[in-house]
């Protein structure tokens, strides 16, 4: 039986794909499983540079948890994929950059999976919404908490107490993504910004998100004044001396992810 979840490797860019499209690619447990497999093999894995999130289908990138009884009888609660960065669970976090691919309804968890990329591409058609109070099924508060972070206080708050979506185009200007295209480009848009990011040293980036992501709640003054390990650990690595040595020479560097 499928999981779901479609996974695989191109390069240096893992590609999870959300593979449910009849049902809105809404996560059952074995969907949930097979992400956290995948969060777990892009984390562990030194070849994987960075993660693409996407999904099948036109009209969903995702529609939360799958409430059509499915799953009646699951073992757990839904944790969305091992608890990625927090969402319904544990904290698992994502050492490697992602990217999603936004396209038609993100709605409840599934707008959560979105907000927890480090970068967002929108397909024009994408609808942005947390409808747990207009139906009555509030639960677990992540996705709230998220919203209200990454999106103007007032904005997120309206979208919380009626349950109401916005379009791609605001959530642009509101800065939750951070580019818009027409569906038809949005894998082309996506693969752009893997490209992007895997021009740069992987384990610099890497080290830069642990970085930014731990200290993002904390004072400017202990943000600047903690020690990262991973940046310290850097220092040490053949990809910074490639990196010296690709300016001196005025060349493209060669990284190596190591």
């Amino acid at each position: 039986m499928s999981s779901g979840i479609e996974f695989t490797k191109d390069g240096h860019v893992a590609r999870v794909v959300l593979d449910r499209p009849k049902a809105l690619n809404a996560i059952t447990s074995r969907m949930d499983d097979a992400l956290f497999d995948a969060w777990t093999e892009i984390n562990d894995n030194p070849d994987i540079w960075v993660a693409i999130l996407s999904a099948s289908g036109e009209k969903a990138f995702c529609a939360g948890g799958d409430i059509s009884g499915e799953d009646e009888g699951a073992s757990r609660r839904m944790a969305l994929g091992g608890g990625l960065t927090g969402v319904g669970g544990p904290l698992l976090t994502l050492r490697k950059p992602l990217i999603a691919a936004v396209q038609g309804y993100a709605i409840g968890g599934g707008f959560e999976l979105a907000m927890c990329a480090d970068i967002i591409v929108a397909a024009d058609t994408a609808q942005f919404g947390m409808p747990e109070t207009k139906v009555g099924i509030i639960g677990e508060a992540g996705i709230m908490h998220r919203a209200i972070r990454q999106l103007p206080h007032h904005i997120a708050l309206a979208m919380i107490l009626t349950g109401s979506r916005i379009p791609a185009a605001d959530a642009e200007r509101y800065g939750l993504v951070n580019e818009v295209v027409g569906y038809p480009d949005l894998a082309a848009a996506a693969d752009r910004w893997a490209e992007r990011i895997t021009a740069a040293s992987p384990l610099a980036v890497q080290a830069a998100k642990d970085a930014v992501l731990s200290r993002a709640g904390w004072p400017l003054d202990v943000a600047l004044a903690t020690r990262y390990e991973p940046i310290e650990a850097y220092a040490a690595t053949k990809d910074r001396l490639e990196g010296r040595a690709a300016f001196a020479e005025r060349r493209a560097p060669r990284w190596q992810g190591r």
